[in-house]
């Protein structure tokens, strides 16, 4: 246990070194995107000030999509350049457990993440005068979010070259801003489109921050935490194998 923790402080510490230069660009964009998200999709929804459920789905929905953003869409392409630059190879030689790798990265990450989600849900306070009723699952939602998008990401970014991961982030961001029921209710889409999404994790990400961050009269859910679990695993273990491969 001693070497795992001391080889996931060393791997942590890597991790910040090398983003160094680009964390700060990264948090500052997904600042905007946070609040640009809730003050300009705002334009687009008539009489959002007068639709509380509308303004909920809005301003959750932007925490969602900014950890898509940073944990599957730019965590993705980190890994992807250091494939080519020769990093992921020398990571994979180094004496340490790869478990302690994937949580070193996920922890960075998940840090980068935490100034956008602070931005947007300020934002949606003051924009809308939001009403919260904070669960004590809130942050144990969040960080099963995040921890579910960077083991999805990295999974994609291990299997497939460089070039189609990147693409395959970008898509994937794209179709969680515009075609998932992240920022506007489920009942919207197409069927074929809803039936999708009721096995995707995207649904159940928007699900558990916006049901922790505005408890419903029911409760809170357990379902999108146990469909973001298996998701999430199937990530690691993905990730795993490919880590621990030879050659």
């Amino acid at each position: 246990m001693a070497w795992w923790l001391r080889s996931y402080a060393l791997l942590f510490r890597w991790a910040l070194l090398r983003l160094r230069f680009v964390v700060p660009l990264m948090v500052l964009i997904q600042i905007v995107l946070s609040v640009g998200i809730v003050v300009g999709f705002a334009f687009l929804i008539p009489g959002v000030d007068e639709d509380p459920v509308a303004a909920q789905y809005l301003s959750t929905g932007a925490m969602a999509i900014a950890l898509i953003a940073v944990c599957m869409a730019f965590a993705p392409s980190m890994v992807s350049q250091q494939k080519t630059q020769g990093i992921f190879d020398f990571q994979r030689s180094l004496p340490v457990p790869r478990s302690a790798t994937l949580v070193a990265d996920a922890t960075t990450w998940v840090l980068v993440a935490l100034p956008g989600l602070a931005a947007g849900m300020l934002a949606a306070t003051l924009r809308f005068d939001l009403e919260l009723r904070v669960s004590p699952l809130a942050l144990p939602a969040v960080l099963l979010v995040a921890l579910t998008c960077v083991s999805i990401g990295y999974a994609i970014a291990y299997l497939v070259p460089p070039m189609a991961a990147q693409m395959t982030t970008n898509l994937v961001l794209f179709f969680a801003l515009m075609f998932s029921p992240i920022n506007f209710p489920e009942e919207r889409l197409p069927e074929w489109l809803a039936s999708l999404h009721d096995v995707l994790p995207l649904t159940y990400m928007a699900q558990a921050i916006r049901d922790t961050l505005a408890v419903p009269a029911e409760g809170v859910s357990g379902l999108p935490f146990a469909v973001l679990g298996l998701w999430c695993l199937a990530g690691l273990a993905t990730t795993q194998w490919v880590m621990s491969r030879r050659g």
